[in-house]
């Protein structure tokens, strides 16, 4: 029986030759590109473009300078994207196990290189759960990205290890990823095609939460999500009742996050100044902060605001000499119950 990573190596590799061969939206959507990303798309090369399997952007605010790693680099197509978000000042080291794929992105380094007018991407075959192989040096990456590739490894928790391991304190990891709204059974999870559709190794929601969280990310934040349409009516039979969904994530290498949203008082202010979003900065799906506007945050907030490279395009207030309990309107709320009768006389139990 084929291991997961033959079962990724032969698909990719071999059984898909274009985007067009894939049976589900999962790893493709062209309508949703932004118009800023589509600009940068088109100094990329067609062959690279043509086999793109990604399920989200992974092209994070604020990139220039930065050192990024893009797990699962495939033929390149987002790791030449980053090259232009990055600079010449900056580097991106893409990963990827599969010969076929990385063949065609090192095929066309020097095209891209020509194209920027700089140098500045170089590409890896390893496995994304045993970087160490690699001899990447601990710290060293700004932001991480990985475009629909972690549901694909056999060793999730060994992923997110070696992401803490390479982020420089205050990094982040930025990526897209498919989960599923319950844990998915065997007969899908061992199915060559489905696994290869980045449904088989789908992992449950709340699950991965379970394991960012045990990694040390204590307060993963979901960016945006969408759906994922069964295009193939056989696969679609197979795979009901569970649902699936294309979701992006930002997780912070920051120490001192608390495992739920607590109220110092704090607030920041945006001012602007990152050139791709002036007039608002969206930190995640509910964090989006108009320029100019004071925004109250809670603790974990304000950290990542203050304490990543996003710290210089805010104004922050407060700090964290008072508590006063769990930040309104998050998940949660005093567990005891303030209308019910006394409790005088009740015994200890």
């Amino acid at each position: 029986m084929s291991t997961p990573h033959e079962v990724v190596q032969d698909y990719y590799g071999r059984q898909l030759t274009a985007t067009e061969d894939l049976k589900s939206t999962a790893c493709c959507d062209a309508s949703r590109t932004p118009a800023w990303l589509r600009a940068l798309l088109g100094n990329i090369h067609p062959e690279v473009l043509s086999r793109y399997y990604g399920c989200g952007l992974v092209c994070p605010p604020l990139l220039e300078g930065c050192r990024v790693l893009d797990l699962g680099c495939g033929t390149g197509r987002d790791a030449y994207a980053l090259s232009q978000l990055v600079g010449p000042r900056g580097e991106v080291l893409g990963v990827d196990m599969t010969e076929e794929q990385l063949a065609v992105a090192e095929r066309h380094r020097a095209y891209h290189a020509e194209r920027f007018g700089y140098a500045n991407v170089r590409f890896e075959r390893g496995f994304i759960e045993k970087l160490e192989a690699l001899d990447l040096p601990p710290a060293s990456f700004d932001v991480i990205v990985s475009n629909c590739v972690v549901n694909l490894s056999p060793d999730k928790p060994a992923v997110l290890k070696q992401v803490v391991r390479l982020l420089k304190p205050g990094g982040e990891f930025y990526f897209a990823d498919v989960y599923a709204d319950r844990r998915v059974p065997a007969a899908v999870r061992d199915d060559p095609v489905l696994y290869g559709e980045c449904l088989g190794g789908a992992l449950y929601w709340n699950d991965f939460l379970r394991l960012a969280r045990a990694a040390g990310f204590a307060d993963p934040r979901l960016v945006e999500d969408r759906p994922i349409a069964l295009c193939d009516a056989e696969l679609a039979a197979r795979l009901e009742p569970i649902r699936f969904f294309s979701a992006t994530w930002r997780l912070f290498r920051l120490e001192g996050l608390e495992d739920a949203c607590e109220d110092h008082g704090q607030a920041v202010v945006y001012r602007g100044s990152i050139a791709s979003c002036p007039a608002r900065f969206d930190l995640d799906k509910h964090h989006r902060i108009e320029s100019g506007r004071v925004f109250p945050v809670c603790g974990n907030t304000f950290r990542m605001l203050s304490e990543s490279r996003f710290g210089p395009h805010f104004e922050l207030i407060g700090d964290f000499s008072r508590h006063y309990g769990l930040f309104a309107g998050c998940d949660g709320g005093l567990p005891f119950d303030t209308e019910g009768p006394a409790a005088a006389g009740s015994g200890c139990c």
